[in-house]
């Protein structure tokens, strides 16, 4: 025994060993506990208990007898500080790098070592680790958690130079982090070594379902999906908790959707749900099945149990004092397939579905139930358009009058109407720089006197509905009126079918002289422009657009313009 140890003395080691099992065994009993306060309160006594062991160990000379319990307690520290904040922070990283340090002092023959980082820290410890075989298994549980730290991190690159030092092979021949994981062969745990809260082992199944999703997944949402599969399948075969392995058989799902295969899809959908609670997201990869197969019905009804689902808490399980899987999964993707938004974005979803497939009573109900879900959380802020998955409170607004007009509520869409005009038209008076700035094309088009001009388009709509062919007039022209004034010059072909509709009203109304004004206008416009040009459009005027869009319209067209008198002909 080195003088170190003799001053140290065996009886000493044997309490410090002592503390740490009875320790664990606390951490273990708090996590059995049904009681969440007693539990919480059991789990922190016993990291504060590590944290003092540690600190201990730590006061003294590096010793090659003391260093594996020393890591042991590192380790156990670290596992059980990162399961109770459910996440790695940077003090875990300083927590590693000082116990390679304290290997590396056990070595040191003269002078002091050079400041190093944490790759070549391990660089050094892992060379000197076939002189120390007494740390193998403490040093792979202490491999463990840096992966978990790396990956966590995203820092795949560093993660791989570890695991081909760790596992021998210094040629950089194999970059493929899965086929690297699988390579480590973590030592048996001795019988007769200080208590554990995760071994190697334990950690290396973790990180390889981990990073199998992880790469599965990113896989998937940049277009590859036949790749996505192997990693997916490894995922699902491995330590793949409930939770996580509905997300696998719903990524899987999405896959075989992808690839043309909606059967196997369907078997993997099918699987997630009956895995657990966490439906959100195979009924929406369900609901993008069923469209894709034009089963509208079986489409909808997808939609609308994701609805009730995502309006009933879920119930999680309280987290292991472990490394978990779901602790070095990425945070999620507004791009993932498997992210389902909220309640409300779902609700939206599945109004604008009913009123895209032509089911504009059931449109209407799910407008209003959105509006009156939105309205009464907070109150809304009206601002340009965010990007997917959801429209901004104005258009909602919009697309519920559509779908009330399109369900034969004319009154119901004039009184949704009139509630836009109240929380918008006072903004009007506000925007006449942002008006002009737009017809010079200096500036990007201001949104609000577009949803306020949409809205008297939508007005004049429901009073033709209605059979008040003046009124319906009068709104038509205020459209036009503000189009005119915000639309920039090389812009104004998005506004050929109101200008149509208009024209065919006007001369319903035998208005004659205001008929063939107009008429000029959109002859103009035909003449600069391609007449099939297409236009991304927002769904309340494709779904208005749609009513107005006689497939005679050139004939109309035509018949009007020999109806001029000849001094009109072009």
């Amino acid at each position: 025994m080195s003088r170190q140890t003799t001053s140290v003395g065996s009886s000493c080691l044997d309490l410090w060993r002592e503390k740490n099992d009875r320790l664990v065994r606390q951490a273990k009993v708090a996590q059995n506990s049904g009681l969440t306060l007693r539990r919480q309160q059991l789990a922190q006594d016993a990291l504060e208990g590590l944290r003092g062991l540690l600190h201990s160990l730590q006061g003294l000379p590096a010793a090659v007898p003391v260093l594996p319990l020393e890591l042991t307690v590192t380790c156990n520290f670290i596992i059980l500080r990162a399961s109770l904040a459910q996440g790695f922070t940077e003090d875990q990283a300083q927590d590693i790098q000082r116990s390679l340090e304290r290997v590396l002092e056990t070595q040191e023959q003269q002078g002091p070592r050079l400041e190093q980082g944490l790759r070549e820290l391990w660089d050094s410890v892992l060379r000197a680790s076939c002189l120390l075989p007494e740390l193998l298994s403490a040093l792979h549980r202490l491999v463990g958690l840096q992966a978990a730290l790396w990956l966590s991190a995203d820092r795949l690159g560093d993660l791989a130079l570890l695991l081909e030092t760790l596992n021998g092979s210094q040629s950089g021949a194999s970059k493929d982090l899965l086929l690297l994981l699988k390579t480590w062969s973590p030592p048996a745990e001795e019988l007769d070594a200080p208590l554990t809260l995760q071994d190697a082992q334990g950690l290396k199944d973790v990180l390889l379902t981990a990073f199998a999703y992880r790469q599965g997944l990113q896989e998937l949402i940049t277009g590859n999906p036949d790749k996505a599969l192997s990693s997916l399948h490894e995922a699902a075969s491995g330590l793949c908790p409930r939770p996580v392995l509905v997300q696998v058989y719903t990524a899987l799902g999405s896959c075989h959707r992808k690839m043309g295969n909606p059967q196997r899809a369907l078997l993997y959908l099918v699987a997630a749900l009956k895995e657990g609670s966490a439906w959100g997201p195979p009924l929406l990869e369900a609901s993008r099945l069923y469209q894709q197969l034009g089963d509208t019905t079986a489409e909808l009804e997808s939609l609308e149990l994701l609805v009730e689902a995502l309006n009933v808490p879920c119930s999680s399980k309280a987290p292991q004092f472990l490394i978990e899987v779901e602790l070095l999964l990425p945070p999620p993707d507004l791009a993932s397939p498997l992210h389902c938004g909220t309640q409300s974005q779902t609700k939206h979803i599945l109004a604008s579905r009913c009123l895209q497939t032509g089911r504009a009573g059931d449109a209407a109900e799910h407008y209003l139930d959105l509006l009156a879900l939105l309205l009464d959380s907070s109150e809304p802020r009206f601002s340009p358009p965010p990007s997917p998955p959801g429209p901004c409170m104005p258009e909602v607004f919009l697309e519920a009058a559509v779908a009330l007009i399109q369900a034969g509520r004319a009154q119901d869409a004039l009184t949704l109407c009139e509630e836009l005009l109240s929380r918008t038209s006072s903004l009007l008076p506000k925007m006449s720089r942002l008006w002009e700035d737009a017809r010079k094309g200096t500036k990007e088009l201001p949104y609000c006197p577009l949803w306020v001009s949409a809205t008297h388009l939508l007005q004049g709509q429901a009073w033709v509905q209605l059979g008040a062919q003046k009124v319906a007039i009068s709104e038509f022209s205020r459209c036009l009126e503000l189009l005119f004034r915000a639309t920039p010059e090389e812009k104004e072909q998005g506004n050929r079918d109101t200008y149509f509709h208009l024209l065919q009203t006007l001369k319903r109304l035998d208005r004659r002289d205001e008929a063939t004004a107009l008429w000029w206008r959109l002859e103009a416009q035909t003449k600069g422009s391609h007449e099939d040009a297409l236009w991304s459009l927002p769904l309340y005027l494709e779904s208005y657009l749609s009513w107005i869009r006689p497939s005679d319209r050139d004939a109309f067209l035509e018949e009007f313009r020999t109806s001029l008198p000849k001094s009109c002909d072009l």
